[in-house]
């Protein structure tokens, strides 16, 4: 099986919300929901990410971004957004998907993510990470 095929085995059977595998290895795995589980990853494994196949629940432009900032090669998501599909295909990772969608939405379904709503305007990922590592800080002291 391929890192890929091993990520996808791995988010259906234990019901994650994300799993990370490299070299046939899994080097992730979360029930966390939002973007908190990817980002956790990134401040553990960092580099490391470089290469990995990466099997999300729900992959809006905000984890697009993050993938391109942590060099994943290869994306599948339950559920993709447009806007993440763009920035996949213009970073020239790899993905599919189950569903295709035109936004992600907030936890309520009520409006927009509000990661997404932060990613909209930004196009690096550097920048991305720390946008959304700053967002994320900023819901938890709520």
């Amino acid at each position: 099986m391929t890192d890929l095929e091993i990520a996808k085995t791995q988010l259906r059977r234990k019901e994650l919300t994300l799993a990370i595998v490299k070299n046939g290895k899994v080097l992730f795995e979360t029930h966390s929901h939002r973007i908190s589980g990817f980002l956790d990853a990134i401040e553990k494994l960092g580099n490391v990410l470089e290469g990995a196949a990466v099997a999300d629940r729900v992959a809006g432009k905000a984890i697009a971004l993050l993938c391109v900032y942590a060099k994943i090669s290869n994306v599948y998501a339950e559920v993709l957004s447009k806007k993440a599909k763009a920035v996949f295909e213009k970073n020239g990772v790899r993905h599919e998907w189950k569903a295709l969608v035109k936004n992600v939405l907030d936890l309520n379904k009520s409006g927009v993510c509000p990661f997404e709503k932060a990613a909209a305007d930004i196009s690096d990922p550097e920048k991305s990470y720390r946008t959304l590592q700053a967002l994320q800080d900023s819901l938890k002291s709520c």
